[in-house]
Order: C-alpha cells, then sequence, then structure tokens
C-alpha cells in the first residue's frame, strides 16, 4: 500500500491536540486494512520523523435513526502515533 493510501486524515481534538503537545503523540484516521508496520512506515516516509510506538483502535460503526429508517455508519480504525523525543509533525 502507498503512504497516502494508508494515511486518510489527521484527527484533530482537544484530547488529541493536548496529546500532541504533551506527550508527542498525534492520531490519524488509517485504512483498515494497514497493520501496525504499515502505519509506522508511512508516517516516518509522509512526515520525516522517527516513529517510537503505533497503538490501533477499531470503532464499530454505530446506528444512527434516520427519517427513512436505521442506518449504520463505517467502521473506523484510529492510530495513535508516538514520535521521537524533541521531534514534531506539523498538521497545520
Amino acid at each position: 500500500m502507498l503512504a497516502t493510501d494508508v494515511i486518510k486524515r489527521p484527527i484533530i481534538t482537544e484530547k488529541a491536540t493536548h496529546a500532541s503537545s504533551e506527550l508527542g503523540q498525534y492520531v490519524f484516521e488509517v485504512d483498515r486494512r494497514a497493520t501496525k508496520l504499515d502505519i509506522r512506515n508511512a508516517i516516518e516516509e509522509l512526515y520525516k520523523v522517527g516513529v517510537v510506538a503505533v497503538n490501533t483502535r477499531n470503532r464499530k460503526g454505530r446506528f444512527r435513526r434516520y427519517r427513512y429508517g436505521l442506518v449504520q455508519l463505517p467502521s473506523v480504525k484510529h492510530a495513535m502515533v508516538r514520535v521521537k523525543e524533541g521531534e514534531k509533525i506539523e498538521l497545520f
């Protein structure tokens, strides 16, 4: 897989912003088929930083009730990436 296919988008929330400034962790939405090694290689290639650890979680798509019935939203995979001390990823 190409690096641009693995990493879909960064997750910018209050919790993720705090983790990036204090702990050096960044959160990305990634392809569901990507492994931790794929994610590590993609981050190192795209952002030119050293990756210390990659943690992943799968969020099951929840059901939403709309006017026309019950719909299941798609499942997504998030990756929490910790970079080496002193290195940063510029997301903005």
